[in-house]
């Protein structure tokens, strides 16, 4: 089952020949993540669509409150019986008509949701190795920080990850600084120094990016959002990618380096204890 506009309806039910989502990649969409049938940073992801779509130009239509994109998601969550831990995507797109020029700024949504197997953020310390994607750069501006369904970078570079043996990859923007894994933020620890790319630098604004910065700061760990570069990659203690449905993922290698992960596990533990474990 899948809720689209609002009713239960079958999968195939909505057809893609006029879809603009699918055809121009005209839509934009969040991932929450449920537990215990909550649905966490709520507050978060609500704004971020309503900037992404006010962004596109979408018309926002007048029922769509955060009560009620919160009542949409637990209709869908019940129906599939998954509320102790989810996924759920929220896709929203413009509907039919034109080419290029859409000939209407009105919106459809469509929400699917999985299982997850485990409900708090697992420590993962396995192989996780990484590289540079340089066969397409991401775009310094506004565009790049939303999360639009136009996402043919991450898509070869998965590609490009999985025929080289690697868990993921880090993407350059077009001053060719890091930004972003391919599913979510970068963050690099050196000496005792936290620091992420600003978003200003064409990286995701990313809601578990928020969540660990608040977290850092309250640890009292030394904050810095400014662009980083290939070469302080090599010199860092500590890399970690994260995104809201695996929270933190320590990075273990990249190229000739391996990194330690004692402070990407002790924010692990402190997401948990924030966020799930209550």
């Amino acid at each position: 089952m899948v809720n689209f506009n609002g009713t239960l309806v079958e999968s195939t039910a909505n057809s893609l020949a006029e879809n603009r989502g699918f055809l121009f990649g005209d839509g934009v969409f969040e991932t929450f993540k449920i537990v215990d049938n909550r649905i966490l940073f709520l507050e978060d992801h609500y704004f971020r669509l309503m900037s992404s779509m006010r962004i596109l130009r979408m018309e926002i239509p007048m029922n769509f409150t955060m009560e009620f994109i919160e009542q949409q998601i637990q209709e869908l969550v019940d129906a599939n019986e998954v509320q102790n831990s989810a996924r759920v995507r929220m896709t929203v797109f413009r509907n039919s008509g034109g080419f290029y020029l859409p000939t209407t700024n009105n919106i459809s949504y469509l929400l699917q949701s999985s299982e997850l197997k485990s409900k708090e953020y697992l420590v993962n310390t396995a192989r996780y190795e990484v590289d540079l994607f340089k066969d397409f750069y991401v775009t310094k501006q506004l565009l790049s920080s939303i999360k639009s369904t136009n996402k043919a970078v991450q898509i070869v570079g998965s590609i490009f990850a999985d025929e080289n043996d690697l868990q993921n990859c880090l993407l350059l923007n077009d001053s060719k600084n890091v930004i972003e894994a391919l599913n979510g933020n970068l963050f690099m620890l050196k000496d005792g120094k936290l620091t992420t790319p600003p978003v200003s630098e064409g990286c995701l604004n990313g809601i578990m990016r928020k969540q660990v910065l608040t977290l850092a700061k309250k640890m009292e760990i030394e904050l810095s959002e400014e662009p980083i570069s290939p070469f302080d990659l090599q010199k860092a203690d500590e890399l970690f990618v994260t995104n809201v449905i695996a929270g933190i993922q320590p990075i273990t290698k990249y190229r000739k380096k391996d990194f330690d992960t004692a402070f990407s596990t002790s924010l692990i533990q402190e997401l948990n204890e924030k966020f799930i474990l209550v």
